[in-house]
């Protein structure tokens, strides 16, 4: 074999990959190359050829993706024509030269070879399918068809693709490649179904988990009752806000009155105070007891029987029917609600039932309580008003007289 010419070959195609390749070739690199080459050398070895064949087939190994630097359509007869020009310069014999463009022709992969050595050459362009970092050297072909914008693939997709490829559209020709690449490949299609598997199960479950989710009355039954719940709760912390708030206004201004206007009313001359002031008191202090009555709990028995549980009567989930209970009672008394479904939710109804009827009492006493405070407050400034009024009129008449 000319050393010297494959040593030329091989520094003309290492130059051409690596500075005239684009970019977005990802797998058909100088480094796809050199594992052709390789696994070219590895096979003329093994098989029984002659060195006219080993020579053609070593060219053609080196040669046979140059074409992707004149682009990816129709690559071999681009290769080809890179071969022909080279190889014509070196004065290779034109019909060794034919054969090489043969080999380069028949790494398509629609073609079905039909000599030892076009059979050779296309299980050496295989030979990564046997190679145990197949999962990482495929990834760079998915991404390569991605950026030239040839065909877009999930990683899953991509999976089930490269399991159809390995299982039923490629085969190694000869059986010097099976013995090398057979026995990883195997172990290389087990591992993408197990994958495969896995993933399907998880897509599954989680697709199934979307399903019941979407579809299950007892989830949007399980969410009404919470919203529900949730905003009556905020609706009694809303009113025990404002009941605070009142409460706090009343204190201060008895407190007020207490300490400017009352002490004021022992003299004589301040006696049109009285009545205005009782007023305005009156009303604070009933706007204040009702505030009160807004917010005060209700006291309930706080205990129930093992016959009311039986029957259904009693409402496990509002504390004032249990806290005077024993732990047991109260843990038996709930596993049997959690046994009955209808139980359970006839109590989630009746705790929002009851929650309704307090809130409706807390906010029928708010809307007295502010009633009652506007009308205090208009009442007792127009009392003001109106004594202070006729107390100027009768001062008048007092100095007029004198």
């Amino acid at each position: 074999m000319d050393n010297q010419l494959i040593t030329k070959i091989e520094e003309y195609t290492t130059n051409l990959l690596t500075n005239e390749l684009n970019e977005t070739f990802l797998y058909h690199t100088l480094r796809h190359t050199q594992q052709v080459v390789k696994g070219t050398k590895v096979l003329v070895e093994k098989c029984e050829i002659n060195d006219k064949e080993r020579k053609n087939l070593i060219i053609a190994a080196f040669f046979h993706d140059t074409g992707y630097t004149k682009g990816g359509e129709n690559h071999e007869e681009k290769s080809c024509n890179i071969a022909r020009e080279f190889l014509a310069k070196e004065k290779y014999p034109k019909n060794q030269i034919e054969e090489v463009c043969k080999l380069i022709m028949s790494t398509k992969y629609t073609y079905d070879p039909q000599t030892t050595a076009e059979m050779i050459i296309r299980d050496a362009d295989s030979s990564h399918f046997g190679d145990e970092n197949y999962p990482e050297i495929t990834e760079f072909l998915r991404k390569e068809l991605i950026l030239r914008d040839i065909k877009q693939f999930s990683i899953e997709e991509w999976r089930s693709e490269n399991i159809t490829l390995l299982t039923t559209k490629h085969r190694y020709y000869t059986d010097c490649a099976k013995s090398l690449w057979q026995e990883q490949k195997e172990k290389n299609i087990k591992s993408l179904l197990k994958k495969d598997k896995k993933d399907k199960k998880s897509i599954q479950k989680e697709k199934l988990k979307v399903q019941l989710k979407n579809e299950s009355p007892e989830r949007g039954i399980q969410t009404m009752y919470r919203v529900a719940l949730k905003n009556h709760m905020e609706l009694s912390a809303i009113a025990d806000s404002k009941a605070n708030i009142l409460l706090s206004v009343n204190a201060i201004i008895i407190s007020l009155a207490l300490s400017s206007i009352f002490p004021k009313l022992d003299n004589p001359y301040n006696k049109y105070l009285v009545i205005p002031t009782a007023i305005f008191i009156l009303f604070s202090v009933i706007s204040m007891a009702l505030s009160v009555l807004a917010t005060r709990p209700n006291v309930t028995q706080g205990e129930f029987t093992k016959k009311d549980v039986e029957n259904r009567k009693v409402n496990l989930l509002f504390f004032g029917n249990f806290h005077k209970m024993k732990l047991a009672d109260y843990e038996w008394a709930v596993g049997e609600l959690v046994k009955d479904k209808d139980y359970l939710y006839k109590s989630l109804t009746r705790d929002l039932y009851f929650l309704g009827l307090v809130l409706h009492r807390k906010y029928k006493i708010l809307r007295l309580t502010y009633t009652i405070f506007i009308i205090g407050i208009v009442i007792s400034v127009i009392a003001f008003g109106i004594a202070y009024n006729l107390y100027g009129n009768v001062r008048q008449l007092s100095d007029l007289a004198h």
